[in-house]
């Protein structure tokens, strides 16, 4: 799949405040326990991934996906569950998925609704609901979008 850029400073907090800043010197061990963190958050997602390594690298941000994907959207949802992590800058998506066409994505700023932004893919703001369920299980709820957070919008 590929490189796709997020915003560092926004996202889930699975770690400690001070476990993935560039700023300190990188640590193995802080790597290896950030990188242990964001599997197990993809794994919550129940995305049906097998043989998933994830590998974060503190002094980057960047997170490294491999293993297999049952689907392209299951292994688009997986790089943005990594990658709506705070203090990840970058996912590397090397899952194995089937060969589908990529979906489109959106990264949130302040002021926008999901109704919004099916307005501007759709132009229906009634299909919000279509990117609400193309970003579950991460989006719990149609109103719970933050700014920075990156959002996978289907064709």
């Amino acid at each position: 799949m590929g490189l796709l850029s997020f915003i560092k400073e926004a996202g889930e907090k699975l770690f400690g405040g001070s476990a993935a800043h560039a700023a300190e010197p990188a640590s193995a061990d802080k790597d290896q326990t950030a990188g242990a963190a964001i599997k197990t958050y993809i794994e919550t997602q129940n995305l049906g991934l097998t043989e998933l390594a994830v590998v974060y690298a503190g002094a980057t941000g960047i997170v490294t996906l491999s293993g297999k994907a049952p689907s392209q959207e299951a292994s688009e949802k997986a790089s943005l569950a990594a990658g709506n992590v705070a203090n990840v800058t970058q996912v590397d998506n090397k899952l194995v998925a089937p060969a589908a066409d990529p979906a489109q994505y959106h990264d949130v700023v302040r002021g926008d609704t999901l109704s919004a932004i099916s307005k501007k893919y759709y132009g229906d703001a009634n299909k919000y609901n279509k990117i609400f369920e193309a970003n579950k299980p991460m989006l719990t709820h149609p109103d719970k979008i933050y700014p920075g957070q990156k959002l996978r919008i289907p064709k």
